[in-house]
């Protein structure tokens, strides 16, 4: 971000002094907020928040914590930029948003599809903008994600850390939201035939790690991600070739190249379950398999659940009616 800024400075002309330069930056972000439709009082508030943002980047004044989250470049750029797709595109509606507390730790455990893992953003957008507290997401991502050049840069920047149990702990200790996907590239990466049905959950470590915090558990459904990109199939050994989990075929991918990347414009449904009763459970029995197990499996299953009920009643996946 900051040598994306660098860059839009550069292109100033030679010599320009700072003044110049806030002068010249302020009149480009007048115009674009023009462009954009803002009243005068509106134009006037962005320009100068944008502005302020500007300096602060350029100068290095802003907190980056320990997992490498940036709160006002997520507040300020990740989640503006997500904003048209999440409300114009995907028309995305959230149910049971109070089932998140306004403070302390709580562990949002989701199913997980699309092909390319929007779903996500998508509800990172959620937790923020519906919750009365504007809360922020903090995603577990497998390695694959902070791997990929830029990719992994935003993701932390944007609240994301690496999927391990101790990451988990110290986020949900800090009374941190977390986000968990634990059918990982199974659920992501699965057929539109196996549409909408969960796959398997792994051996249930966000479960034992949200005993141990002593937080809730709170299940999430989401609808719409499974036709924004409905995979045909998995290209296997291209994919082995690439070294990545699968190598998807849509109807618009690779065909039409680029533009393929375009998700289809579907009507997602973000629900947040009632969080899991954990009264009696305790720290003791995050070490027990069996009752890991019971309660990872009750998670699965109200997802499940919740999923076949808002199918039902969204209708269409396209007009949701």
């Amino acid at each position: 971000m900051t040598e994306l800024l660098r860059h839009l400075v550069s292109m100033l002309p030679p010599g320009t002094d700072p003044e110049e330069a806030v002068r010249i930056l302020t009149r480009m972000l007048r115009w674009a907020a023009d462009q954009a439709g803002l009243d005068a009082e509106e134009a006037e508030e962005a320009v100068a928040a944008t502005l302020a943002f500007l300096r602060r980047r350029l100068e290095g004044d802003y907190v980056v914590d320990e997992f490498g989250f940036d709160a006002e470049f997520t507040e300020s750029v990740y989640i503006p930029i997500l904003r048209p797709l999440y409300h114009r595109w995907f028309r995305v509606e959230v149910r049971g948003i109070e089932n998140i507390p306004s403070t302390g730790g709580a562990l949002i455990v989701s199913n997980h599809s699309g092909t390319i893992a929007i779903d996500t953003m998508m509800t990172t957008v959620a937790v923020h903008d519906a919750h009365p507290a504007h809360r922020f997401l903090r995603p577990l991502g497998a390695d694959l994600v902070f791997a990929a050049p830029l990719v992994g840069d935003v993701a932390r920047r944007s609240g994301s850390t690496l999927a391990s149990q101790l990451d988990a702990a110290r986020l949900l200790e800090d009374g941190e939201v977390v986000g968990v996907w634990p059918e990982g590239f199974k659920g992501v990466g699965k057929r539109f035939a196996d549409r909408y049905n969960l796959q398997r959950f792994g051996r249930g470590g966000f479960v034992a790690t949200a005993l141990r915090a002593g937080v809730p558990i709170i299940p999430c459904s989401v609808v719409g991600a499974e036709e924004a990109y409905p995979m045909i199939t998995d290209l296997a050994p291209l994919a082995k070739l690439l070294g990545l989990p699968y190598f998807p075929l849509t109807p618009t991918f690779p065909h039409l190249g680029l533009f393929g990347l375009v998700p289809l414009p579907t009507k997602w449904i973000i629900e947040f379950g009632t969080p899991m009763d954990t009264a009696g459970l305790g720290a003791k029995d995050a070490d027990d398999p069996l009752t890991v197990f019971e309660v990872t499996d009750q998670v699965r299953q109200t997802i499940q659940r919740t999923l076949h009920a808002l199918l039902a009643q969204r209708g269409s996946p396209f007009t949701g009616g």
